[in-house]
């Protein structure tokens, strides 16, 4: 009686192919495969990053102090290497070869300092020669100066003629000695080298690029620690809810990618902030170095950021705003354990 029992209450379940087939394909169906996989990372990046920008925008009064210090931060030596690039700007307008001035003796007349303009393109460590006639020298210090009007009252012309010497050799070395040979000439009166303040120029323009790249490493260290201790304190706000999201499964990278959009928030802020001070600046400079220039009689303009380096300005802040938050979060974050 118990055996028949136990006959009717086991039941043999034969295999059916269909159904199985059906019930893995149905298993197949809720399959996520990887296109639905990234759908999903760049929706929740999106959303977090939505998140991450209107937190920013709930708290004025810090984002606006934190976006300050940025600001001057980025701006400071975005400011130096406009004003370097503008002296160099300043120094190619005037590089050529540097050539050597020879001032004749009044005593010379133009006869004398055309020979003497033939006979130094026989050396061999002159180039080329240009002679400036001592008339012609009068008619450009009239057209040029303005006081045209004081060779009137003068008996004689005082300028003397200038003959210009284009070195061969345009090494440092060479070009002093040959301004010392040519000074020995009976003929010149002195003998100088209209390029040495070019060459002061560009030695200052060298110590002025050590300088800014000096004052560009400092700077990025400030930001680091801005950017740095500003997502320590929204970490330190957020502790509680940190440790609810471990507690729940939230892995490492969840819980920092907040973290790391309030870093590149700030950058962009930042970035766009130091870029607007650093043009108001030139904008303030313009007017008095255009009327320095035209004393100067100089095609010089005052330039700014171009499109390349506004954007360069853009990703490095970018970039210094996405470390800062990844050393704070990474440092940070490890000390906050559920118990």
């Amino acid at each position: 009686m118990e055996n028949n029992q136990r006959r009717k209450g086991a039941v043999r379940v034969e295999p059916n192919p269909k159904r199985d087939a059906k019930i893995h394909r149905g298993a197949e169906h809720h399959q996520l495969n990887i296109s639905d996989k990234g759908r999903s990372y760049v929706r929740h990046n999106v959303e977090v990053a939505r998140q991450s920008y209107y937190s920013l925008l709930a708290q004025p009064l810090t984002t606006f102090m934190t976006l300050a210090v940025l600001a001057i931060a980025l701006a400071l030596p975005g400011a130096l290497y406009a004003g370097l690039k503008n002296l160099q700007q300043l120094g190619d307008g005037w590089q050529g070869d540097p050539r050597v001035a020879l001032y004749l003796q009044l005593s010379v007349s133009d006869d004398d300092a055309e020979r003497l303009s033939r006979e130094l393109l026989l050396r061999d460590d002159v180039a080329g020669t240009e002679l400036i006639t001592a008339q012609q020298g009068m008619l450009e210090f009239q057209a040029m100066s303005g006081f045209g009007d004081v060779f009137d009252f003068l008996e004689s012309n005082p300028l003397p003629a200038v003959v210009m010497v284009m070195p061969r050799d345009l090494s440092v070395a060479s070009v002093p000695l040959l301004q010392a040979k040519l000074q020995a000439l009976s003929q010149v009166d002195e003998a100088v080298v209209d390029m040495e303040w070019v060459q002061r120029l560009a030695g200052f323009v060298s110590l002025a690029e050590r300088a800014v790249w000096v004052l560009t490493a400092l700077f990025v260290m400030a930001v680091l620690l801005v950017v740095g201790n500003t997502i320590r304190l929204s970490i330190e706000s957020r502790r509680d809810e940190i440790i609810i999201a471990k507690l729940v499964g939230a892995t490492d990278a969840y819980v920092r990618r907040p973290f790391l959009y309030d870093g590149i928030w700030f950058g962009i802020a930042g970035g766009v902030c130091a870029w607007i001070l650093i043009q108001l600046s030139l904008l303030l400079l313009s007017n008095p170095v255009e009327h320095l220039v035209t004393l100067y009689n100089s095609q010089f303009e005052l330039a700014g950021l171009g499109f390349v380096e506004t954007l360069l300005l853009l990703l490095i802040s970018i970039l210094l705003g996405l470390s800062g938050a990844w050393l704070a979060v990474g440092r940070h974050l490890r000390e906050i354990q559920p118990q």
